[in-house]
């Protein structure tokens, strides 16, 4: 008999942190991190496609994952294409500390109240109230993306490296990740 059954909150806690934080990792083998204007359409498309993958393959008894799914990657093109930005592979130019967490409250609001708004037209169907999830969303990146931000400037500038920067993002997207996937329990236990 397994300690933890497919519903607990521990082990969907688990399952979600693992799909966004593996599917940010794994969208690295395609994606260069690099400042807004540097990445494209083309690399948005793919990581939204390596966070939203993972994430429907655990809400898939909820909500209509092909959707999911699409909607998604539209949220993450439609970012970029305005200029904004991939959020979340994207770091600023910015070397003031203040600023860039200023920008990255910003960003981080706009990004998650797009990501959310394309998602939440994936779960209004199966979800009395799925509208939450907007506010889930902006919140959580408006809190994520300053604290990457704000690691990754200090790891960049203790070693050189721009791997710190990287380090910053690969923060953002688990404190997201803890933050969504509170609301996401919720949704699938509905």
């Amino acid at each position: 008999m397994p300690i933890i059954s497919a519903k607990t909150p521990l082990k969907f806690m688990l399952l979600w942190i693992l799909a966004n934080f593996g599917g940010f990792l794994g969208s690295l083998f395609w994606i260069e991190i690099g400042e807004r204007a540097e990445i494209g359409v083309v690399q948005a498309a793919i990581g939204g496609l390596a966070i939203a993958l993972p994430q429907s393959l655990i809400l898939k008894e909820t909500i209509f994952t092909i959707k999911w799914i699409i909607l998604t990657l539209a949220a993450w093109v439609l970012l970029t294409a305005i200029g904004m930005g991939a959020v979340g592979w994207s770091v600023p130019a910015s070397e003031i500390l203040p600023l860039r967490c200023y920008f990255g409250a910003i960003y981080g609001a706009f990004g998650g109240f797009a990501i959310g708004l394309a998602q939440w037209l994936a779960i209004r169907p199966s979800v009395s109230w799925a509208w939450q999830w907007i506010i889930v969303s902006s919140l959580s990146w408006a809190v994520a993306l300053p604290i990457g931000y704000a690691v990754g400037m200090i790891l960049h500038r203790l070693t050189r490296l721009f791997l710190g920067e990287v380090v910053g993002l690969a923060i953002t997207w688990l404190v997201v990740a803890i933050l969504t996937g509170m609301t996401a329990y919720k949704l699938v236990n509905e």
